[in-house]
């Protein structure tokens, strides 16, 4: 089997890194014509991606060649990458002078690891909002990295 890992290493230094994504592509089987299985995982829990690539030509070609078409296979159910995804929009809301997004809004994977990155953080009382909101300007510095 392989695992291929995606690892964050803050300011490029291994230390303080984490593992944010893996992929486990197992062989099912042998043979100059292989087939295999992959398996995506996000934050350690699988996802619901699940892709095959049938009777691949061991030795043919890089392992990279494998790992694209087995992460191909498990985004879009086929050999082949998947449309471009387009950006990242949630609107901005102003009250009482504030601007802020709605959680809610927030598209996932983004709501996910955005919520993770200002746990912690001070937000503003805004009266007569009741839902889980951030102010906006932390929702722009997490987009614009």
């Amino acid at each position: 089997m392989l695992r291929v890992s995606v690892e964050h290493w803050p300011e490029g230094k291994k230390k303080g890194s984490t593992t944010i994504a893996f992929a486990d592509i197992k062989r099912t089987r042998a043979g100059d014509l292989s087939d295999y299985e992959v398996v995506l995982f996000e934050d350690g829990m699988w996802r619901g991606a699940f892709g095959t690539v049938e009777n691949y030509p061991r030795w043919s070609a890089s392992v990279w060649d494998l790992v694209a078409r087995s992460l191909a296979s498990a985004l879009s159910g086929a050999e082949e990458l998947p449309k471009r995804p387009t950006p990242v929009v949630a609107p901005t809301h102003r009250l009482e002078g504030v601007s802020f997004v709605h959680l809610r809004e927030i598209p996932e994977p983004a709501r996910r690891h955005f919520e993770r990155s200002i746990q912690g953080k001070a937000r503003p009382v805004i009266s007569g909002l009741s839902d889980p909101y951030a102010c906006a300007w932390d929702w722009f510095d997490f987009i614009n990295g």
